[in-house]
């Protein structure tokens, strides 16, 4: 049985209880019209979904009341009343109540959809007719009948197919034809996913294409040359006709005429001029327009009126708004194809003074178990430089040969000709390629006001010089149990305006040249070395020595001379075995090169000491001396040309005569800044000092502690270089993230970037542009970060190869042309142009940059201010909740008694409240008790 309709107290029926109060604030909602099924021909029909509550309420559940037999039941039009009053819009026939109340029947036909015909599993028929219809059987004909009673039941005899011979129409060769068949080879994806983005919910959402960059690509249809159609037959007509063409010339003859012309100012007359000094007209004009005047003049002098704006709105608009040429566009490419290892680029540096003349160091890829293993066969494999040219991009001009790989170097700045290196094996390598400069260089003579060193190819040489050979032994490495223990990381000339000696202590350079380099190792130390011999022990003393201890010192070596003749001897017997292809720059070095002076970064409390990748000393001289804007960048190249000039033209190189400066008095420089930046392969960059300081416990001489440990990357610090702008701005990269540092600011970095989607490898700044540097990641992509545009992730990203970037290297031609080299993993040397958008800079860059680092040298002062005040108002809260624990409260007796009273009164009151409310005591009872109390 249906339930019956109950009664709501909230409704009530026309009639009684009054009138109907509708308040007008609430609008009537119109009910919405049931969906049918007019568009499949049936507007009777309104499917339903009934749930399992509704089909036991009325008794129609699905495969028990409803058969194949019977698809369908009758059901009381009161009882779905009743069941949508109880149950309002929770009522499965909620939405067809219009169609329930308007029916004119008292039963409503309700049938099963099994096959969900009409979408839902129940569908209501809501008319009379449609009812009548569909319980209406249809009748068959008595015709049918009776000729269904004499048709026999075998009038139809099954006979299965029979085979037959396969007989060829030439259909098989239409088919063939005809059938798809795959003639190119399949393309594979790989598609990757962030870890962090597995599970999350995609949200899809419209866009404007065209307002976001790479959003929208158009495929415009284009010839294919694979799928040609030969034409069989054409329709063309001719007809010769004579070539008419019309020429016309026209000469315009002018005379030569010689002509001269000559003027005078008009002036008024004695009497005009004291007439109109005396005029009323003029004193007026005079007194209206004096203020004007004069506030024109204050504009003038506040502002510039000459200055073009719309010259400098087009250049913002230029250097910013202008997208199409914003990527590297690769120039050249070079790779050595006669190694028969499988080598990488450890290191890449630009020739100082030659155009489209590229240095690059190559190792080979092997871990430490694998270079034991093929140690012997590593013996037979030379370990080079290659001296790469732009107009040779096949054969090195040069190949520089070293004890073991290199895996860093660096030009001299006073001598191009000169370069240094650091080995896998703790060496460090010196070469002189004064000999062989010919090679790569022909200075042109002439006039020419700016004289350009022009690269002169192998095939144009003579061929004397062709038949000699291309490998360039060094002149000297340093001695191998006195060096490095590990692979020499980095490398760098110190400037030669200074010199230090075996305490740190700063001095004028008594050369004039680049005499003193600068290595770290994976040993965890620092040497400095020096390339002059060492100083005799006379002349090691300080300038306050006197006289007669010099003369002393002197004659003693007087009377030992004799006795070293002997060894004299050796030396020179020894000097002539020397292979004739080998400058003797540097031979009082070779094999007993030992460092200066050695720094060990220590940890502090621990025994373990810190283990330095990349280091920065202040000022570069290369980048002093030859990058910089692109007019001072000219200037510059001119000065170090003339610098190169000048040693070649005189008598005597310097490097060719490194005693001549031993013997100057040493005149120490004052307030030198001694500290520099070193970054780790535990991912910390140190602030430290290579001044040392004497220990108060033994008092021999130990490094200082440094001045700040910062733990940034979390990873391997690949790169320590210095803004060409500003000096004080330092570049970090490793890890996984890049940091930019303030000297002098220790609270932290200026910009730590978040966390990339691959590891960084190598980093350089922008030459031209002081927001722009460069960072190389381990997925062979160039993150390209401009800080004026986006300081939280880079401005775009260009992929350059398939493999890890391990270097990374601009260099400015001209204020027009300027490239970056990119080495890779696989030992390829990529060289790509700077769009112009990344090597111009705007109006006021170089100050918008600058304002960005004080603003975020304000900022982290203001953090560590709060971070102060946080922590006074921690310990001021920690003293008060102290002072609460500790505080012992002193009372009287009067004060006591009186809480004691309290307390029992209290006491008693709950005590009556809940015997009165557990019926044990009266009314009375209660109230005379407190009374009492």
């Amino acid at each position: 049985m249906a339930p019956k309709p109950q009664k709501s107290p909230k409704v009530q029926r026309k009639g009684q209880g009054g009138k109907k109060k509708i308040k007008p604030s609430i609008p009537v909602v119109e009910e919405e019209e049931p969906m049918n099924m007019e568009s499949m021909g049936h507007p009777e029909i309104y499917p339903l979904v009934l749930t399992t509550r509704t089909q036991e309420i009325f008794n129609c559940r699905a495969d028990e009341d409803f058969t194949d037999e019977q698809p369908y039941k009758l059901i009381k039009k009161d009882e779905i009343l009743a069941d949508m009053l109880n149950r309002a819009a929770i009522s499965d026939f909620y939405p067809v109540k219009k169609i329930v109340r308007e029916y004119p029947g008292d039963e409503l036909l309700l049938v099963y959809d099994k096959d969900f015909k009409y979408g839902l599993n129940f569908y209501l028929i809501g008319t009379e007719e449609g009812k009548e219809n569909f319980l209406k059987t249809p009748e068959v004909p008595e015709e049918q009948e009776e000729l269904k009673e004499h048709t026999p039941e075998d009038l139809y005899i099954y006979k299965p197919p029979v085979s037959k011979p396969w007989v060829s129409l030439g259909s098989e060769k239409e088919i063939e034809e005809e059938s798809v068949k795959e003639s190119k080879r399949r393309v594979t994806y790989m598609i990757s996913r962030k870890r962090s983005q597995f599970g999350a919910p995609v949200t899809f959402s419209d866009q404007n294409a065209s307002s976001i960059k790479d959003a929208y690509i158009e495929c415009t249809s284009y010839t294919d040359k694979n799928f040609t159609l030969n034409q069989v037959e054409k329709d063309i007509g001719l007809q010769v006709i004579p070539e008419v063409k019309g020429v016309s010339t026209q000469t315009k003859w002018a005379f030569p005429k010689n002509a001269t012309t000559q003027y005078y100012a008009r002036e008024f007359s004695e009497e005009e001029k004291e007439a109109l000094e005396q005029s009323k007209t003029l004193v007026d004009f005079l007194n209206n327009v004096s203020t004007s005047v004069e506030i024109a003049l204050q504009q003038n002098e506040i502002m510039n009126t000459f200055i073009d704006d719309w010259k400098n709105l087009a250049e913002e608009e230029s250097t910013f708004g202008d997208k199409t040429d914003t990527h590297l566009k690769e120039y050249q490419s070079f790779t050595d194809l006669h190694s028969t290892m499988e080598k990488m680029i450890t290191c890449v540096s630009w020739h100082p003074t030659i155009y489209g003349l590229i240095v690059v160091s190559v190792a080979v890829r092997l871990s430490y178990e694998e270079r034991v293993h093929f140690s012997g066969k590593l013996l037979l494999q030379p370990s080079l430089l290659l001296f790469w040219s732009f107009s040779d991009p096949i054969h090195p001009q040069l190949m520089l040969e070293s004890p073991d790989d290199i895996f860093c170097f660096e030009f001299c700045p006073s001598d191009p000709n000169i370069i240094a290196g650091g080995c896998i094996n703790g060496q460090i390598v010196l070469w002189d390629i004064t000999s062989h400069a010919d090679r790569i260089e022909n200075i042109k003579a002439g006039g020419s006001r700016s004289r350009k060193a022009i690269l002169k190819p192998m095939f144009l040489l003579e061929p004397d010089s062709n038949k000699e050979a291309m490998y360039i032994r060094h002149c000297a490495v340093s001695s191998i149990e006195n060096g490095h223990r590990k692979v020499i990381t980095d490398i760098h000339w110190l400037p030669d305006s200074f010199e230090i000696n075996r305490m740190g202590s700063v001095f004028e350079n008594r050369s004039g040249i680049n005499c003193q380099l600068v290595t770290c190792s994976a040993d965890c130390t620092i040497c400095f070395w020096d390339i002059r011999p060492q100083k005799p022990a006379s002349t090691a003393a300080p300038a306050t020595t006197s006289a007669a201890t010099t003369t002393t010192a002197i004659t003693t070596m007087n009377n030992h001379t004799n006795s070293q003749q002997p060894t004299t001897e050796k030396k020179k017997e020894e000097t002539i075995e020397i292979p004739f292809d080998v400058p003797s720059t540097f031979l009082h070095l070779d094999l007993s090169w030992k460092p200066l002076s050695r720094i060990k970064l220590s940890k502090g409390e621990t025994s373990l000491d810190h283990c330095p990748t990349k280091l920065s000393l202040g000022e570069d001289p290369l980048l002093c001396k030859m990058q910089g804007t692109s007019s001072i960048h000219v200037l510059l190249k001119e000065k170090v040309l003339s610098q190169v000039k000048a040693l070649k033209s005189a008598e005597v190189n310097p490097y060719h005569n490194l005693e001549a400066g031993i013997a100057n008095i040493l005149k120490p420089i004052d307030d030198f800044c001694t500290k520099f930046f070193v970054g780790t392969e535990e991912g910390e960059v140190i602030y430290t000092d290579w001044k040392m300081e004497r220990d108060s416990e033994t008092g021999r001489f130990m490094p200082k502690k440094p001045v700040n440990l910062y733990t940034v990357h979390d990873g391997s610090v690949h790169t320590v270089q210095r803004s060409p702008f500003y000096n004080d701005i330092i570049l970090t990269v490793g890890g996984w993230n890049v940091a930019i540092w303030k000297e002098e600011v220790m609270s932290g970095p200026l910009l730590q970037t978040c966390c990339a989607p691959k590891r960084y490898t190598s980093g350089a700044w922008s030459l031209t542009r002081p927001g722009v540097f460069y960072i190389g990641r381990e997925d062979g992509y160039v993150d390209i970060w401009d800080l004026l545009e986006k300081t939280h992730e880079p401005a775009q990203s260009q992929n350059i190869c398939i493999t890890m970037i391990t270097y990374i290297k601009p260099w400015t031609f001209s204020s027009k042309q300027q490239f970056i080299a990119i080495a890779d993993y696989y030992g390829t040397l990529h060289i790509l142009e700077i769009p112009w958008t990344l090597s111009h800079p705007s109006f006021n860059e170089v100050s918008s940059v600058n304002y960005y680092f004080e603003r975020e040298v304000k900022h982290l002062e203001y953090v560590q201010q709060r971070k102060l005040i946080r922590e006074e108002e921690k310990k001021e809260i920690a003293l008060e909740l102290v002072k609460k624990k500790t505080k012992v409260y002193t009372k009287t007796k009067e004060q006591m008694e009186a809480e004691l009273r309290l307390e029992y009164e209290s006491y008693l009151e709950l005590e009556k409240s809940v015997l009165f409310n557990l019926g044990l005591t009266k009314v009375s009872e209660k109230v005379s008790y407190l009374d009492m109390a």
